[in-house]
C-alpha cells in the first residue's frame, strides 16, 4: 500500500491510497469519525437566563461548540472507557454576561487554559437591555458514536480514483469536454485531442459521456485506489486525527486476533 499526501492545512488533510480495498479504507473512515477521543461540554447548569432562547438549546449550542482536543489537552483526562469516568471531574466552564450584547464563544471562562473554544466568534445567545446570563458547564471526553459533538471530523470520505479514457476509433468528439462541470477536460483542437487537465478533482458524475454521441470518452475508476479526504472542526490537526484512527483500528484488529487465537475465550 502507498499513501501520497496531496494537501495539508491546518484543519483539512487530502492524501492519495494506492493497493487498498473498499473495507480497509472505510474502517479508518468510521474510526475516524467514531473512535478518536475528544472534548465537548456535556453538563451544563443554567443559574439564570433571561434571554429568548430556551435552555435546552443553549445547552446544545454550548455542546456543539468545538474545543481545543490535541493529545496535550486531552492527556490526563479520564477516557469513556476508565472506570472512573463519571465520578472523575472535566474542565469546567463559567459565563455570566450581561446586555445588550451578543454572547460569543470567548465569553467562556475556562479552568484550564490550554481547553478553550477554537474559534472566538461564535455567537450563543443575544441578550437584550437588562437581560442576565449566568451559566456553569463541564467539558469531558468522549466518542463520536455517542454523540455529533464528540465528532472531530466534519469531512471524512473517499473516493475510487478516477479513470478517464478515450476511444479512438471513432471521431473525437470536442462537446464531451465542455459538458464536463468542474472544467477539468479541455479541447484542444489544435493538437486534435482532449486535455485532461485535473484527473483527481473528477467528481465520476458522467455529465461528458451522457454529451458524447458517439461514445468518444469512458469515465470509469481504479478499483484499489483511493482519493481521501479529513477535514475537522479545528478541535484537532487532521493529521492527528488519522493517525488516532488507525491506531484504534490496529488495536481492534489486534483484540481480534488474539480473540481467534484464544479459541472464542475471553
Amino acid at each position: 500500500m502507498e499513501i501520497e499526501i496531496r494537501s495539508q492545512t491546518d484543519d483539512e488533510i487530502v492524501f492519495v491510497v494506492r493497493d487498498a480495498e473498499v473495507p480497509f479504507v472505510n474502517a479508518i473512515r468510521r474510526c475516524a469519525m467514531v473512535n478518536v477521543p475528544k472534548i465537548a461540554i456535556e453538563n451544563v447548569n443554567i443559574i439564570r437566563n433571561d434571554s429568548a432562547m430556551f435552555n435546552e438549546v443553549l445547552a446544545h449550542r454550548l455542546g456543539l461548540t468545538p474545543l481545543v482536543s490535541n493529545i496535550d489537552a486531552i492527556e490526563g483526562m479520564a477516557l469513556p472507557e476508565d472506570e472512573d469516568y463519571e465520578e472523575s471531574q472535566g474542565v469546567m466552564f463559567s459565563l455570566y454576561e450581561e446586555g445588550p450584547k451578543v454572547v460569543y464563544s470567548k465569553d467562556l471562562i475556562s479552568s484550564d487554559s490550554k481547553i478553550k473554544p477554537v474559534y472566538d466568534t461564535i455567537p450563543l445567545v443575544k441578550l437584550k437591555e437588562g437581560e442576565v446570563l449566568k451559566i456553569e458547564a463541564e467539558a469531558k471526553v468522549g466518542y463520536g458514536k455517542e454523540h455529533a459533538k464528540w465528532m472531530p471530523t466534519t469531512v471524512c470520505a473517499y473516493k475510487q480514483y478516477p479513470e478517464i479514457t478515450f476511444n479512438e476509433d471513432v471521431d473525437i468528439d470536442y462537446d464531451c469536454a465542455d459538458a464536463c462541470p468542474r472544467g477539468i477536460l479541455k479541447s484542444d483542437k489544435r493538437s486534435k485531442k482532449i486535455k485532461v487537465l485535473d484527473i483527481e478533482n473528477c467528481s465520476m458524475c458522467k455529465s461528458c459521456v451522457r454529451a458524447s454521441v458517439n461514445n468518444y470518452i469512458n469515465v470509469g475508476y481504479h478499483e484499489n485506489d483511493f482519493i481521501f479526504r479529513i477535514e475537522t472542526d479545528g478541535s484537532m490537526p487532521p493529521k492527528e486525527v488519522l493517525l488516532k484512527a488507525c491506531d484504534e483500528l490496529g488495536e481492534k484488529a489486534e483484540k481480534f486476533i488474539r480473540f481467534s487465537e484464544e479459541g472464542g475465550s475471553n
